[in-house]
């Protein structure tokens, strides 16, 4: 079943949320501090992933390109919409507000290599070990993020499980018509560019800067645009 990882990854998000909302007699201070060290741990990974790259150039221009669609299209506007809407609808518990836990839940789940990676494993092997690895990852963090920022995080389940389950089913046929090399580019290209995004989210966990970073999100879709032509220039030359 192409699908079980991103059920599993969907799964534990949810329990993660479950537990930690029940977590209420964490000191004020407590929760500052453990947001600090789950935003330095988040740069930390960002700039791992960062330095994955084989031609930063193509990061660059994907993410300057990515980042002015976004803007074009308001992305960081309408996600932060979709989650007023819900707390308004639900209701704040209190904790936090339902928008800022969906938005950075969302983006710190959905962002990074392991999620397109592990989709691909799933539907083009039905190899599932990524995603299980990614899913005890974001369990964890679901509960820590919970504790801070409150229900809000239950609802990125939607979106992982929406976006890893279309990646796995595109994944079923992709291997018909991309050679593993542009795979492997592109990557390679996109774990660096999502490591950028992740490090960005970092910086607004711990209150440094606020950047927009759902509104860098189109800069995966253009990676594999610049990587494909890239990777056709070299293939006519040659």
């Amino acid at each position: 079943m192409f699908l079980l990882g991103t059920l599993v990854n969907g799964l534990l998000i949810i329990i993660g949320t479950l537990i930690g909302i029940r977590l209420t007699r964490i000191p004020e201070g407590m929760k500052v501090t453990v947001m600090y060290a789950i935003g330095l741990s988040v740069m930390v990974l960002g700039l791992q992933m960062g330095f994955k790259s084989e031609n930063f150039i193509i990061v660059i221009i994907s993410l300057v390109v990515g980042a002015v669609i976004g803007e074009l299209l308001r992305l960081e506007d309408r996600l932060n919409d979709l989650g007023q809407w819900l707390e308004r609808k639900i209701g704040s518990n209190g904790k936090g507000s339902i928008s800022e836990g969906f938005v950075n839940a969302t983006l710190i789940f959905v962002i990074g290599a392991m999620a397109i990676i592990g989709a691909l494993n799933s539907g083009i092997r039905g190899d599932h070990d990524v995603l299980y690895t990614k899913s005890l990852i974001d369990g964890f963090t679901a509960l820590i993020l919970t504790t801070t920022l409150g229900i809000g995080v239950i609802f990125s389940t939607i979106p992982v499980v929406l976006y890893e389950g279309l990646i796995a089913l595109f994944a079923t046929q992709i291997d018909r018509f991309v050679p593993q090399e542009l795979m492997d580019q592109f990557i390679a290209e996109m774990t660096a560019a999502g490591g950028i995004m992740i490090f960005a989210i970092g910086l607004n966990l711990t209150g440094i800067v606020k950047i927009k970073v759902a509104n860098l999100l189109p800069g995966i879709v253009v990676t594999g645009l610049v990587v494909s032509l890239v990777y056709a220039y070299k293939t006519f030359i040659q």
